[in-house]
């Protein structure tokens, strides 16, 4: 691997660390390896061979804050799960890739309270979902999107295989019932 992947994790939330039963830092390193080792196999560049430097940014946090970024930048009044704000349009993002050494790909900002409870709703574990989101959100970043059937099967498929590596069941299987 050339490329370098600087992944900026900040803790913005103590429950992210009181009330979790894993080190949610370390998981999201291994999530990157493993989702930017994933993507350069699938895509038609290497992301791993360019011998760039790729900056990432994930913001552990609250549903107040989500909240108000979810209305600001989307115009939606409630807290999500997690939003990913790539700094490469995701149309513009393969060319991005040739004009810089280094490349700032974007932010992720998980909200703690609404993912325990779609956790706690879904009966699955706070690990398995937040492995889930944060996978779901490098995708984006990475230029993935789900506008449309096709591109949602092919990254819903990138998801189940990453989570694999995890032991982390299919998130979709229900919804395939």
């Amino acid at each position: 691997m050339k490329s370098k992947i600087v992944l900026n994790v900040s803790v913005d939330n103590p429950l992210w660390t009181e009330m979790v039963d894993f080190d949610a830092v370390k998981v999201a390193e291994e999530l990157k390896d493993v989702a930017f080792a994933y993507v350069s196999d699938v895509a038609d560049i290497d992301l791993l061979e360019l011998s760039k430097t790729y900056d990432l940014n994930v913001a552990l946090s609250n549903d107040e804050e989500v909240h108000r970024l979810n209305k600001e930048f989307r115009g939606m009044d409630k807290p999500t799960n997690v939003l990913s704000f790539a700094n490469v349009d995701d149309d513009e993002f393969w060319e991005m890739l040739d004009k810089s050494e280094r490349l700032d790909l974007g932010d992720i900002i998980l909200a703690f309270e609404t993912l325990q409870r779609e956790a706690n709703e879904k009966h699955i574990t706070v690990y398995a979902h937040f492995c889930h989101l944060l996978i779901h959100g490098f995708l984006h970043i990475l230029g993935f999107d789900h506008q449309t059937d096709d591109e949602a099967e092919e990254m819903e498929a990138l998801e189940v295989e990453i989570l694999e590596q995890f032991s982390i069941d299919n998130p979709y299987a229900d919804e395939e019932d």
